[in-house]
């Protein structure tokens, strides 16, 4: 099995970068994927990235390859923004890294996902060295998309295009099945309800507690029957997202402040431990830092998973309601949509549609979830 075979349903693309990984004329310093959530970009990185290395241009079985697939590749780093935004700091470190000469490897691979997420003064930090790269250094970049909101203009235009479309339901299932050892059945039904996202797929179908939190989603739109329901779902869903973003942070904040403790010395006696304790504090309040901005994206994205769901929960009703003959994108749901369609005219549905979409760039924003998700619930309760 090749590296190329973790890239779902993206066969113009991998047909470009396996010709580059191959052919040096057709190598360029620096590529940006593009795609909508679940379309792969990061694994279509990662892969090129093990291609660019490995002695056979990605054939799943060296050492390089796996090494790069695993994420353990001295020459390959990663940057996956936790927090909000990719900070300036962190930047600068790590392309200063990703310019020294390669240790093991053919090149210095420098992958940077969610490249949206780069603030201004990170981008500058970028750009210098993408205008005027060592020779030996790749740069991947991964976003949505190249619109100038989600990358600058200045970097963009100094990348080679990679775009990836939304793999199709039988290229998701094929792959649940063939490589997550998921049974037909789920990995079908997991496919048909997941939107296009493979990793959403491979969740709805391992997790009992993600599907029972999607039911639970997609059965609001009908229950909101008064402005006390609004308000009372509303909680419930920042509660939920809130909950499942501190079960994930506890054990991990935990390792890193005794981890922390340990690299300054703590119990340390003797000469300079006065001094390694103050640059222990202001390491400490760095650490919490990144760490609160961490379990803020975790929320944020547990609330956005649930505003995906209703947003296509609401697109389905118009599906239904205006006869359009395409596929429902959640069609275990269509007894609910029917009687949702046969509810509300085409105005109220845009109108809640709306209301989810104002409350996805709301959180963008920074507004606060509560005030975001219940505006939204009042409106759909108003419809």
């Amino acid at each position: 099995m090749t590296v190329w075979e973790e890239v779902v349903g993206q066969q113009a693309a991998v047909a470009e970068l396996s010709e580059a990984a191959v052919n040096p004329a057709a190598m360029t310093h620096a590529w940006l994927f593009t795609g909508p959530p679940g379309s792969g970009r990061s694994v279509a990185a990662r892969a090129f990235a093990a291609a660019l290395q490995c002695p056979f241009h990605g054939c799943g079985e060296c050492r390089s390859c796996h090494t790069v697939m695993s994420g353990t590749h001295a020459d390959v780093r990663e940057v996956v923004p936790e927090g909000l935004s990719i900070g300036v700091k962190s930047m600068r470190l790590l392309v200063q890294s990703a310019a020294l000469r390669p240790a093991t490897g053919r090149y210095q691979v420098l992958i940077i996902q969610d490249a949206d997420r780069l603030g201004e003064r990170a981008e500058n930090a970028l750009l210098k060295f993408i205008e005027e790269p060592p020779e030996q250094t790749i740069f991947l970049l991964c976003a949505p998309s190249d619109h100038p909101e989600d990358v600058s203009v200045t970097i963009r235009s100094r990348c080679r295009p990679v775009p990836l479309r939304t793999p199709s339901l039988p290229a998701i299932a094929d792959v649940l099945i063939r490589r997550d050892g998921i049974d037909p059945e789920s990995a079908r039904w997991a496919a048909s309800v997941a939107g296009g996202h493979v990793g959403r797929a491979r969740r709805l179908a391992r997790d009992p507690d993600a599907r029972a939190h999607r039911e639970k989603v997609l059965s609001l739109p009908l229950q909101i029957r008064g402005i006390g329901d609004a308000f009372a779902y509303a909680g419930d869903l920042v509660r939920g997202a809130k909950a499942e973003a501190t079960e994930l942070s506890v054990t991990r904040d935990a390792a890193e402040r005794e981890q922390l403790a340990v690299a300054m010395g703590a119990g340390g006696v003797g000469k300079g431990v006065a001094a390694a304790a103050r640059g222990a504090k202001a390491a400490e309040k760095d650490l919490e830092k990144q760490q609160k901005s961490r379990n803020t994206r975790t929320q944020r994205d547990a609330i956005d998973r649930a505003l995906v769901d209703l947003a296509g929960f609401l697109r389905d009703t118009l599906v239904v309601g205006t006869g359009a003959q395409v596929p429902l994108t959640n069609p275990d749901r269509e007894t609910d949509i029917r009687r949702a369609a046969t509810d509300w005219p085409a105005e109220s549905v845009l109108r809640r549609l709306e209301a989810v979409l104002t409350c996805r760039t709301a959180l963008d924003q920074n507004v606060k979830p509560e005030i975001a998700v219940e505006a939204m619930m009042t409106a759909m309760q108003r419809g």
